[in-house]
């Protein structure tokens, strides 16, 4: 079914939102609540309607529903001012008030020419089509394995915020048809590809993925899996979490090189999000405080895009970690506020929901608090390495520094070359450190050290760890390093600088502390 209203069209099969010819990159959920809207426009649709409708009965706040309304209002160019075609009854709800003409949505797929040219130019929001997989099986009937996969990933890829996934129904217009992938990003309107295919044995499995700009045809990564056939469903799972977990941060990373080269003067909040991430990735002073003003900026220009609000919590918990702010009563509060800003309106974010967990944790001392907002955040995505690494930190604070070790390898299993993967290294070692092993603690502090000196973190595990197993010398040279970064740390404070919830941990870290150089 399509409804056409005011230029616009909503595709129900394509789960496309067009302006003309234009695709509109709305998130699924937005989508839903104006379809909703549309579809029961004859009456005033209340709160509990939409909470029913849209969120299955999950408890969620009036909040939340209102930010999803101004989203779709955003989308249809109107306003809770102007309100031409979502119209506020108050104390009622909301009512579709546009003219629809609906048309059936049965569609060709045998002709190239059934999906019309979508942009001229790529959209600027990141977006992503998971085209169905080729099925390279001795058995042609095995193509509903190669398609589960294929729906594993779309689902997964969804719960990444900033990324626009084009619905199942459109890439899949292009089974078995020899298309170049600039035509697809064409047609879709989408930035990137993932394509790949399954072999399948009777004992056997092995799949190929490969991420592709859509634009310039520039292979940006690819990787192969294989293993026992098992259990299919165990292994879909295993290999969504592979690929999700490794092309999220590789798109986000290319997408930080694409708007690094465009004018300053028109970025939208999500560029000012990427800017602030890449300039967050570098660790420095400087860089923090550039990261910080452009996560600001993203929320001056979208009040409601709760994933700054959480990048820029992190920035916080950066400069209280490395003892870079000036005001720290003020600036503890401040980080609090954006936490929970954060929690606030990333319902459904998992970017905002573990970064404002953890903030909430390291900075307000909200250690049960914290941990289950990230909890929840890898319960609505467990293919987010960075939920993993915040994670781990989380479960340290509470002492429970075996679970810690797991959530680290998660991590950095799911996300292996990622800029912050020293956090999940430094955080490997200091669970080991707590735990008093302290070789394993060394091993890993080394790795952390040796690949991001700049990481403070890094440099405290180091030379603790030196220090424990018997290398003093080497151990005084990284402490000068911690008091040069970070030159108010004292015995006296270090229960400031890490919420350890268990006394004999405390009394662990501050003995390795001490033996490294650390003053009273």
């Amino acid at each position: 079914m399509i409804y056409r209203f005011e230029g616009f069209s909503l595709d129900h099969d394509r789960r496309e939102l067009r302006r003309g010819s234009e695709i509109i990159a709305v998130e699924p959920q937005v989508f839903d609540v104006l379809e909703f809207l549309i579809v029961n426009r004859e009456r005033v649709v209340s709160n509990d309607d939409l909470i029913e409708g849209i969120w299955r009965g999950r408890i969620v706040s009036d909040g939340t529903v209102s930010t999803r309304i101004n989203a779709v209002r955003r989308a249809i160019n109107d306003s809770g001012e102007r309100q031409r075609l979502i119209r506020t009854v108050p104390r009622r709800g909301y009512r579709f008030v546009g003219n629809v003409r609906q048309e059936s949505g049965e569609r060709s797929n045998s002709s190239a020419t059934s999906v019309q040219p979508a942009l001229s130019v790529l959209a600027d929001k990141p977006s992503i089509a998971v085209l169905p997989f080729n099925n390279f099986s001795s058995d042609p009937e095995q193509s509903y394995f190669a398609d589960g996969m294929v729906d594993d990933i779309i689902t997964a890829l969804c719960h990444i915020r900033w990324l626009f996934v084009i619905a199942r129904t459109s890439s899949f217009t292009y089974r078995d048809r020899a298309v170049d992938v600039r035509q697809i990003g064409r047609e879709l309107g989408v930035r990137y590809v993932l394509e790949g295919s399954v072999r399948k044995t009777a004992t056997r499995v092995r799949i190929m993925a490969q991420l592709i700009d859509a634009h310039t045809g520039t292979h940006l990564w690819g990787d192969r899996f294989e293993g026992a056939l098992g259990n299919v469903f165990d292994l879909q799972d295993r290999v969504t979490s592979c690929v999700v977990g490794a092309i999220a941060p590789k798109l986000q990373q290319a997408e930080i090189q694409r708007v690094r080269h465009k004018p300053t003067e028109s970025l939208a909040a999500y560029d000012c999000f990427l800017r602030g991430t890449e300039s967050f990735n570098r660790f420095t002073r400087e860089a923090t405080d550039e990261a910080l003003a452009m996560f600001r900026r993203a929320i001056e220009v979208d009040p409601e895009f709760s994933t700054p609000y959480g990048m820029a919590a992190l920035c916080y918990c950066r400069r209280k970690a490395t003892g870079w702010w000036a005001d720290p009563k003020d600036e503890a509060a401040e980080a609090v506020r954006l936490a929970r800003r954060a929690v606030e309106f990333g319902i459904d974010d998992v970017i905002a929901l573990s970064a404002g967990g953890w903030a909430l944790a390291f900075v307000g001392m909200e250690l049960d608090d914290g941990a289950a907002f990230i909890d929840r955040a890898l319960e609505m995505s467990p293919n987010l390495a960075s939920a993993w690494m915040l994670n781990g930190w989380t479960r340290i604070f509470l002492g429970e520094h075996d679970l810690a070790i797991k959530h680290f390898a998660e991590s950095m299993g799911m996300s292996p070359l990622d800029p912050l993967i020293v956090m999940a290294q430094a955080g490997t070692a200091f669970a080991h450190l707590l735990a008093r092993r302290y070789d394993e603690a060394s091993s890993w502090a080394e790795r952390a050290f040796r690949g991001h000196p700049e990481y403070f973190f890094a440099n405290v595990a180091c030379a603790c760890t030196r220090a424990l197993t018997g290398r003093s010398d080497d151990a005084y040279v990284v402490m000068a390093r911690v008091r040069e970064m970070n030159p108010t740390l004292r015995i006296a404070n270090l229960g400031e600088l890490e919420p350890l919830r268990r006394p004999q941990d405390m009394a662990t870290w501050t003995q390795a502390m001490r033996k490294a150089g650390l003053p009273d």
